[in-house]
């Protein structure tokens, strides 16, 4: 397939690190940039690309791009959205789609309005260790499933000073992280109907201690799931990544993408056990003493970009349906209820 034209919003951590990196690993090219002071990056990763000041300017070159990336602070982002659909251009949005449900809904119409073009990058979908889960849940390894845990968890008692940790309304975890955290719970387990959390804000101005219970509508048997999210800061044994009970057994995964944790040595046992030609593990399935690695499920972050070069180029399903963004705000805006009244929230 012909390579995607990309017009990126921002050329930070989110807008350098992921997006153009992904970009490029995929085949795809970046053609314009919105910064104000990475444009000498911007011409040394992509050279010819156009630098511009503002979204504005982006906008003005619509002709030349497939596609706008919108990866700029998130309480920019239904700003940003909003002109790149009434422009007419296709848009991935970094997650969260916006800071509310009510401004979440209002983008998810606007796309509607103009065919549908807009999808958000929930790229932990397409972690291996989401996929490997997935895998083990389809299988039926774990039986019936009665509890779900997953922690986001850093030790950072020197917070850095970026406005995901100063912006108080569209920064901190419960909106960064929590976003990833529900939209995966959701995925494995079905839509929330009920939310308790607890959200703190303990070194910075933005929340940075979040804890989400989350009830998962029942089944047929009037079976549920329940979900413990977390995110933290300032978290000094952080882990396990992931625990999953069931009936038949759990799924633990005890490291995450390089942050420290006191389960390090269950990871290098791990190690230790794979032979030469086996394919890396991604965690245990564990029934008490009995510990057998899992291996890791294909996949990757580069699979986002690809599904969407398939979206837009050869009218393939689009990769997150944004409703699934207003369905996670929904969760959100209600875990910020919970945690102000004490009440756990029931939603419809």
């Amino acid at each position: 397939m012909e390579p995607l034209r990309i017009g990126l919003v921002g050329y930070g951590g989110a807008g350098r690190g992921i997006h153009a990196r992904l970009a490029r690993a995929t085949g795809q090219r970046v053609v314009a940039v919105v910064t104000r002071n990475r444009g000498e990056q911007v011409v040394a990763d992509w050279p010819g690309a156009h630098v511009v000041p503002d979204v504005e300017a982006l906008l003005a070159l619509r002709d030349e791009l497939d596609l706008v990336v919108v990866a700029s602070p998130t309480g920019d982002h239904a700003a940003h959205v909003r002109a790149a659909l009434d422009a007419d251009v296709a848009v991935l949005v970094d997650k969260p789609l916006a800071t509310t449900r009510v401004q979440a809904a209002a983008l998810v119409r606007l796309a509607q309005e103009r065919g549908g073009r807009l999808t958000v990058f929930q790229n932990r979908r397409w972690d291996p260790e989401q996929l490997t889960l997935r895998a083990l849940l389809d299988a039926g390894e774990l039986g019936r499933v009665h509890r779900f845990e997953r922690r986001w968890e850093r030790y950072r008692p020197e917070p850095q000073h970026r406005w995901k940790e100063q912006d108080a309304v569209a920064g901190g975890l419960l909106l960064d992280l929590g976003a990833h955290l529900v939209d995966s719970a959701v995925q494995l387990f079905g839509p929330v109907r009920r939310v308790h959390a607890e959200l703190r804000a303990l070194t910075t101005p933005a929340l940075d201690d979040v804890f989400l219970a989350l009830e998962h509508a029942a089944d047929a048997d009037g079976h549920h799931v329940v979900s413990h999210l977390w995110a933290g800061g300032l978290v000094g044994a952080p882990g396990p990544r992931t625990r999953v009970l069931g009936e038949r057994g759990a799924y633990l995964v005890t490291s995450f993408e390089g942050e420290p944790t006191p389960f390090a040595v269950l990871d290098d046992a791990l190690d230790a056990q794979r032979g030469p030609d086996e394919p890396a593990h991604e965690g245990w399935l564990v029934r008490g003493a009995e510990r057998t690695p899992v291996p890791r499920a294909p996949g990757g972050h580069e699979d986002v970009y690809r599904a969407i070069q398939a979206w837009l180029r050869a009218d393939g399903p689009v990769p997150v349906d944004p409703a699934d963004a207003v369905a996670t705000a929904r969760v959100l805006d209600a875990a910020r209820v919970a945690a102000e009244t004490g009440v756990p929230q029931l939603l419809g």
